[in-house]
């Protein structure tokens, strides 16, 4: 189907978008731990995405919106700009469809990130460190290749796409109460709103963010999309404002977005390691932070809790850096 500039998809195209990307991505396993139950007050349910092709849900959208394309369209490869797992996502596509991708990069983005974009074959142009000059600079590689632009979330066929984990993950965790998902530019939490109530309509979905990255809660608050301006976090994944696409589905679709702080996130970061024996970036440890943070709205209650990416420098992990939360103090 066509879609016009505030389109967004339905449960339909997420259910088709799973068919279409099944040879491409894996299906994440649900993960579990009572230590963390006993923690947190409640029943969790990891869906593990940081165990997801290029470490993150992102191989979800990049893969729907490439191979949806016509064989006209694909012709000339795809272009993005991306601080990372997108960047990689759509590397990644590019190489299976046999088409070519050229990926805009801030010359400060992680070396492990841009060290995955360069081993799937993208072409890497970089640019500093603001969302004009990534823009400046895809327009002109685009100019340069006519390559087709696939947003890393404004886009409605990326947002069907991380929908996808979110069918997957209400087949394999049944009846949860609650879910609790990343908000960065809104790609993902819009996918798993839409997949979510259109299976489960009495689910309560909750964004979470950093304090130091709080657009969309502001934004929320406020009844207007409101910027993210000089962003500040550890969770590098979470650093970009939300479309008028995906801030409209948010504010149809969240209960509410609850934010935390850096040692917070660099707890519950650890506690994952700790626990549960697997690594995320601290853009997926949001999630179990708000529910240690907030545990009298989740106490005895199935929630489910969206890994989003592993893709962390293990050589600067927040705890080493001075960031680390007591376990006392929990």
């Amino acid at each position: 189907m066509p879609f016009d500039e505030l389109d967004v998809p339905e449960l339909a195209e997420i259910r088709a978008a799973a068919l279409r990307i099944a040879p491409f991505v894996h299906r994440t396993p649900v993960m579990r731990s009572e230590g963390l139950n006993h923690l947190a007050g409640c029943e969790l349910f990891f869906k593990c995405e940081n165990l997801q092709k290029v470490g993150a849900f992102k191989a979800r959208g990049a893969h729907n919106a490439v191979f949806r394309l016509s064989d006209e369209q694909a012709a000339c490869g795809v272009a993005t700009h991306s601080s990372g797992n997108h960047a990689a996502a759509l590397a990644l596509a590019a190489k299976n469809r046999g088409i070519s991708a050229f990926i805009v990069m801030p010359s400060a983005a992680p070396v492990v990130k841009r060290a995955a974009v360069s081993g799937y074959g993208a072409e890497i142009t970089d640019c500093v460190s603001t969302l004009e000059a990534r823009e400046q600079g895809l327009a002109e590689v685009v100019e340069r290749t006519s390559a087709y632009v696939v947003h890393p979330y404004d886009d409605p066929w990326v947002i069907a796409g991380q929908g996808s984990a979110t069918l997957e993950f209400l087949e394999q965790a049944e009846d949860l109460d609650d879910l609790i998902v990343p908000v960065g530019g809104g790609g993902l939490a819009s996918g798993t709103c839409i997949a979510g109530h259109g299976l489960q309509a009495d689910l309560r979905i909750f964004g979470a963010e950093p304090v130091g990255a709080d657009d969309a809660a502001r934004s929320l608050a406020a009844g207007r999309l409101i910027p993210s301006i000089s962003p500040d976090t550890i969770a590098d994944g979470l650093l970009t404002s939300l479309s008028p696409r995906t801030f409209g589905v948010l504010r149809e679709h969240l209960h509410s977005i609850l934010c935390v702080d850096d040692e917070a996130i660099a707890y519950a970061m650890r506690l994952i390691f700790e626990r549960m024996k697997i690594v995320v970036e601290p853009s997926a440890a949001v999630s179990l932070a708000v529910i240690l943070n907030h545990r009298e709205l989740f106490a005895g209650r199935r929630v489910g809790v969206i890994l989003s990416g592993g893709n962390v420098s293990l050589d600067s992990l927040p705890w080493s850096q001075g960031r680390e939360r007591s376990t006392a103090r929990k």
